[in-house]
């Protein structure tokens, strides 16, 4: 028996994917977690084979989620399910250890092509994320400037354009406030801007 765990804050969208997985497996067993604290409650208590999760989820960090779950639980496959930008947020994913980014349009065929790869220890790529991997392996440098961020400077960003100021963004990472001011000041170097207006503005033009 298979069992999933679906992480999103959106009741509608957990259900329309737990009807999906409960077509594709009626015997499998499908929990829910509307954020990351909850998600977590339930990998300690349960054996996942699959785990499908949106990105960007109000007040959590779901990338520091991913790396746990591939560090606690490395038998625990991870596919990403959200609308964020395919060309920003899967390859950090990715190398933190997921197995797949779909988005959350996709069609129930393409659901299941992507649940059975990553069930079968297989990556599932969609056709335009690996045009631009592709792409991005012949310029030999990342075509979009958030690419040069590290996993924690782009943490750090993403809750600041969520509208967090330093001290909070710390608290969500349990990091001290300078070593977050330290990030933010990297960040910004890289990315070429001076203030949150411009790193919002810079968002904006790639689709962050």
């Amino acid at each position: 028996m298979k069992m999933f765990l679906l992480v999103d804050d959106h009741f509608v969208v957990r259900a329309g994917i737990k009807g999906v997985l409960a077509g594709l497996y009626p015997s499998g067993e499908v929990h829910e977690a509307a954020d990351a604290e909850a998600a977590t409650g339930l990998l300690k208590q349960h054996r996942y084979d699959l785990v499908m999760m949106d990105i960007q989820v109000p007040n959590n960090n779901m990338l520091g989620l991913m790396e746990y779950i591939h560090t606690r639980y490395p038998d625990t496959k991870v596919l990403m399910f959200s609308m964020s930008s395919e060309s920003i947020y899967a390859r950090r994913f990715l190398k933190a250890g997921a197995m797949g980014f779909l988005a959350k349009d996709s069609p129930p065929a393409e659901i299941a092509k992507a649940v059975s790869l990553v069930l079968a220890n297989r990556k599932y790529i969609s056709e335009t994320l690996a045009e631009l991997l592709a792409e991005d392996s012949i310029k030999g440098t990342p075509s979009n400037p958030f690419q040069k961020l590290s996993i924690r400077e782009f943490e750090i960003v993403s809750f600041l354009l969520t509208g967090q100021g330093i001290s909070e963004i710390a608290g969500s990472l349990h990091l001290q406030v300078s070593t977050v001011g330290t990030h933010k000041a990297r960040a910004f170097e890289k990315l070429g801007v001076e203030n949150l207006l411009q790193l919002k503005e810079l968002a904006v033009s790639y689709g962050v």
